[in-house]
């Protein structure tokens, strides 16, 4: 209830009152800004692959120019934090990875956006925030409040998601009704499930991301979350180590043994294109794969999949994370940015992402009769967002290192057999804890 509430105060303080929708008023909204040429850096990810081709509508409707700049992730941050550090800079509109969001607004290199919102001249009165996932919205959007990036006082409006996910599980239909096999719905019917499936079909029972860093991070989340596990407890001290935490990584030791070859190398990309390519039995991961299951280009299993929640451990729980949107501080043009990023957020903007295999963000796109006629997969989606976690992992600005350079490095020795999970959890534990205390947030 805490939680709706306060979302529903900041769509009322950005927007304040409602304001008249006239044909005059959509046409001069872009005026001023025509001929305006805009530099936008993204990632090389298949929901800005959609978003691309939705641009030159944009130009056509304002005539505002967009350049892209694409980067890998890494070397997208890198770009990005190079040119946020300038007095003006060449980008005008970031797309940032969920981890980001905090380290941006500590820096003050992002914008907040109730200004821009609140402005009769830019924002369109039928935006409608409510609309958008509430736990996309704060998840991806808000930086200030709770634990510095939760609902609640002093939570502040940095972004808006765009490209946001959470977990789903898929499956191949096929396989499952030949073997006559179920859907887990728990973590204990999914482990039971590995062996049986490896050595029934012969290919990898469950895909998993498990490469050395973030990826082999975002795996472990996956399951500690579900199995009632966190990073940190409630004073910032290191958890990870404990029972849930062991738990989820010798679980994920499992599904690379049980899994397809090579996941200990797997990025995100090795991992859907191995269950794409046939070469695994179930996907537990981002929900960006209902687009790639889809598209003929890369998918030999179209028509073949089914869906299911997130299977339950101690609690039913889902990834939230994903990709956003932000104007950085030192734009050279703020107001056009936001017109794009209002255009791309929009209601019928999210419907035609989606349709070109992108992620949905609004409530109204997963709900909408002919969507879901589309994409039958939205009804479990929208079961699934009951469950999602805006605190799945802890977003604050010196996650990051945690993420790749700690507990990136440890979880990757356990999956290569180079230590044991309890050994690679515990020895991680007194590198973080010093980390945490140099940010100041553990006391000694």
């Amino acid at each position: 209830m805490q939680r709706r509430n306060f979302l529903k105060g900041l769509a009322g303080s950005v927007f304040g009152a409602a304001l008249p929708v006239s044909g005059s008023w959509a046409q001069d909204r872009y005026a001023k800004y025509r001929g305006q040429k805009l530099t936008v850096s993204i990632p090389q990810q298949p929901h800005y692959d959609a978003m691309v081709k939705l641009l030159p509508d944009f130009t056509r409707e304002t005539g505002i120019q967009v350049d892209i700049d694409r980067q890998p992730m890494q070397r997208m941050k890198f770009r990005q934090l190079q040119e946020m550090a300038k007095p003006q800079g060449d980008l005008d509109l970031i797309c940032y990875v969920v981890m980001w969001k905090t380290e941006y607004v500590k820096k003050k290199l992002i914008r907040e956006l109730a200004p821009f919102l609140a402005n009769p001249a830019l924002a369109d009165p039928s935006y409608d925030l409510k609309d958008i996932v509430p736990r996309y919205l704060e998840n991806l959007g808000l930086v200030g409040g709770p634990k510095g990036y939760l609902p609640g006082p002093g939570a502040k409006l940095y972004g808006l998601p765009y490209g946001a996910e959470t977990s789903i599980l898929a499956y191949r239909r096929d396989i499952f009704e030949k073997h006559k096999l179920q859907a887990p719905r728990t973590y204990d019917e999914l482990h039971k499930l590995l062996p049986i499936l490896k050595d029934r079909e012969g290919i990898g029972a469950l895909t998993s991301r498990g490469q050395q860093g973030h990826q082999c991070v975002h795996a472990w989340l996956l399951h500690l979350n579900p199995l009632g596990g966190k990073v940190f407890d409630a004073r910032w001290r290191p958890v990870f180590n404990n029972e849930a935490g062991v738990k989820a990584l010798a679980l994920l030791k499992d599904i690379v043994d049980t899994g397809p070859a090579g996941i200990p190398e797997f990025g995100q990309f090795e991992m859907v294109n191995s269950f794409l390519q046939g070469n695994a039995a179930m996907y537990l991961d981002a929900t960006s794969i209902f687009g790639a299951v889809q598209n003929p280009a890369a998918s030999t299993i179209g028509g073949k999949v089914s869906y299911a929640i997130h299977p339950k451990g101690t609690r039913l729980a889902s990834q939230s994370g994903g990709f956003g949107l932000a104007i950085p501080a030192n734009a050279r043009n703020p107001e056009a940015a936001f017109l794009l990023m209002q255009w791309l957020t929009s209601k019928a903007q999210d419907k035609a992402v989606s349709r070109l295999g992108g992620s949905p963000t609004r409530l109204s796109t997963i709900a909408d009769a002919d969507m879901v006629r589309q994409f039958p997969e939205y009804i479990t989606l929208r079961e699934q967002l009951k469950y999602a976690d805006p605190d799945w992992r802890p977003i604050i600005a010196e996650w990051d290192d945690i993420n790749v350079k700690l507990l990136g490095v440890a979880i990757s020795e356990a999956l290569k057999g180079r230590k044991t999970p309890q050994q690679a959890l515990d020895d991680a534990v007194p590198k973080v804890a010093e980390l945490m205390k140099s940010g100041g947030y553990l006391k000694t």
